[in-house]
């Protein structure tokens, strides 16, 4: 599923169209929206905002700074995370929209590697004393 939002919001930043992004990547209109309103979806709702903000106005520049900060604290990592919030952390990773000239080029995809670390830690796999650098 976060393969699907992630390209969801490159078509919506190359098209500005939900209905025809939502096309896109083979889902509906309607699913798009309910998947925006779902509990814990914030941060998909704040780069949704991004993806459509105006970047040739003063308006739709001070509506794409208010997006990224809502997609900055939403998408934040909480200091008290569930093992739960880790595990899924870890198997579905991190995605990065690339758009080049304007245009939906790719999605990448890597590991959540902090997420990772944190849930050996937890695990008492990890000595954080042997991780610190030398003075």
């Amino acid at each position: 599923m976060p393969m699907l939002q992630a390209r969801f919001i490159g078509y919506l930043a190359q098209i500005r169209s939900v209905s025809d992004a939502a096309l896109a990547v083979g889902m509906a209109r309607e699913g798009a929206y309910r998947l925006r309103g779902r509990d814990g979806a914030e941060g998909f709702a704040s780069v949704w905002d991004m993806a459509l903000a105006r970047r040739d106005t003063g308006e739709g520049l001070a509506q794409l700074a208010a997006a990224r900060l809502r997609a900055l604290e939403a998408l934040a990592p909480l200091r008290k995370v569930t093992h739960a919030q880790l595990d899924w952390r870890i198997e579905s990773g991190k995605f990065q929209v690339v758009l080049k000239r304007g245009r939906f080029d790719s999605v990448l995809h890597s590991p959540d590697n902090n997420a990772l670390l944190c849930a050996m830690r937890r695990a008492g796999m990890v000595d954080l004393s042997a991780m610190r650098m030398p003075k």
